[in-house]
């Protein structure tokens, strides 16, 4: 991405021109607000390129998250895709585990510890999330540097816009719009990769063979990644996004934020050669925070919702600031009460321990110690009895009193299993069925077995007993399961 320049000039021309760019930036029709009513209209905002600390951190994350997202389908772990959501197999392949439906708690505490990470790291530093990794933001700036690429910078985009159609735009555009497509289809296919296996995928695309869920799914999150990074881009955030609308809950006055100055900066005038700028504040007015702001605002209002906290208009002016010869730090992260009261960076960092982040902290260090606790814990095998319901206790040959049950015997690891089953909770109690049972890896089976005891035995009508289930070749992997053992009326 180009850097920053600014043309900082005497000439009142250049002032004119400064402020023309600074109000196609933000959206300004030059006669204040775009409409009255309850809809401002829409300005579609050229986002000028700019480079620096942010700048590389948002890229950086921008590569880091796409990695992992297009990557990971392709990555194999035990012959199979090592991250699978099967939705058809009803299995969960997350790298050396495999997950089913009856274990929704860890689906549950990672989305709790999701949602408490957003709060923490809100409560510390702002928006982080909206800044650097949601992918409306990742998305946004991919595409905007296909356009950058294809158009050019924002003053030729603008230009491009504003001129009438010929065959060199529609070229462009159709060019633009195509790469766009084409990365929005792919980006379809790979989220639906992590539902059905990719290579059945790979298999499918030359004869266009996917199945009616894999063809809507690729075409729905494709159009809605062309949309809304293409043509909607801020607006998402602005008007669709509700985490812009419930930010405000998790901020207080120590929260780290991008923060115009308006001290130093105020009363702000054009950089004119030779001038002296005696009674004025450091900022020129050039208009680059704007410029290069993503949602199109201008910070030095305040504090906006529509501020994604990125960084980027951080790095604009610090580069503006020495240019100009002046410190940085017009524009910088920082919190309210360390403005008002002029802490450095020490001061800042001892608030960062207070009520809401140590609250914060320790709910999310409980929850994922749970997780992490239940994950080490977890017992790849589940075993469940059932009383057969159709079937009622009978007396049988030799004296003996017969229940049916239904035994399920579930093998949640990647290597084949052989079982040993047995039944005790009633004096002279035995089994009839299969007492060994092999279970291939990742597999469920259903045993129908009786169980058989003396009459003699038996005293009440309803008796606790109970099965159990036992490795023959991973040492104290077992599991026991109580049933009812009842007598005929």
């Amino acid at each position: 991405m180009s850097g920053t320049d600014p043309n900082i000039s005497s000439s009142d021309s250049s002032s004119s021109d400064a402020s023309a760019q600074l109000s196609s930036a933000a959206g300004d029709d030059g006669k204040g607000q775009g409409a009255e009513g309850l809809y401002a209209a829409h300005k579609k905002v050229y986002v000028r390129s700019t480079n620096g600390v942010f700048a590389k951190w948002r890229w950086g994350l921008v590569w880091l998250t796409q990695i992992i997202f297009f990557g990971l389908p392709w990555f194999v772990w035990n012959d199979r895709q090592a991250f699978l959501l099967h939705l058809v197999e009803r299995k969960f392949y997350i790298f050396g585990w495999v997950f089913w439906p009856q274990e929704v708690l860890f689906l549950s505490l990672l989305l709790i510890i999701s949602a408490y990470s957003l709060f923490f790291f809100t409560a510390i530093a702002g928006r982080l999330w909206c800044g650097y990794a949601c992918p409306q933001t990742v998305y946004t700036e991919i595409f905007l540097w296909i356009e950058e690429k294809i158009e050019g910078d924002h003053n030729a985009r603008l230009r491009l816009d504003k001129s009438p159609m010929n065959g060199r735009k529609f070229a462009i555009k159709s060019v633009k719009y195509a790469i766009w497509g084409a990365f929005s289809l792919w980006t379809g296919f790979t989220l639906v990769a992590y539902f059905t296996p990719v290579k059945e995928l790979l298999a499918s695309i030359p004869t266009f063979g996917f199945g009616p869920w894999e063809t809507f799914w690729i075409f729905f999150y494709g159009t809605f990644t062309f949309v809304f990074a293409g043509f909607m881009r801020e607006q998402v955030c602005k008007y669709m996004c509700p985490y812009a609308r419930f930010q405000s809950v998790m901020f207080d006055p120590d929260t780290l934020i991008v923060t115009y100055d308006e001290a130093r900066g105020e009363p702000r005038a054009m950089l004119r050669k030779g001038e002296d700028r005696t009674g004025r504040g450091d900022c020129i007015d050039c208009g680059i925070c704007v410029q290069v702001c993503p949602t199109g605002i201008d910070i030095r209002q305040g504090l906006q919702y529509e501020c994604i906290g990125c960084g980027v208009c951080i790095d604009a002016c610090d580069q503006i600031m020495d240019k100009v010869k002046l410190p940085r730090g017009l524009v910088r992260y920082t919190t309210e009460n360390a403005l008002k009261r002029g802490w450095g960076s020490g001061e800042i960092l001892r608030h960062v321990r207070r009520p809401r982040t140590l609250v914060y902290g320790a709910i999310l260090l409980v929850i994922v110690s749970a997780f992490v606790w239940g994950l080490a814990t977890r017992t790849p095998l589940r075993f469940d009895v059932i009383r057969d319901p159709y079937s009622l206790g009978r007396t049988v040959s030799g004296g003996m009193v017969e229940n049916d049950y239904i035994l399920k015997v579930m093998n949640m690891a990647e290597e084949r299993r052989t079982f040993l089953i047995s039944v005790a909770g009633l004096d002279g109690i035995r089994m009839v069925g299969e007492s060994e049972v092999t279970i291939e890896p990742t597999e469920n089976r259903q045993l129908l077995i009786q169980a058989r005891v003396p009459k003699a035995s038996v005293q009440q009508v309803s008796n606790e007993i109970y099965f159990e289930v036992v490795s023959k070749d991973a040492p104290g992997l077992q599991r026991k399961g109580k049933a009812v053992f009842l007598l005929p009326n």
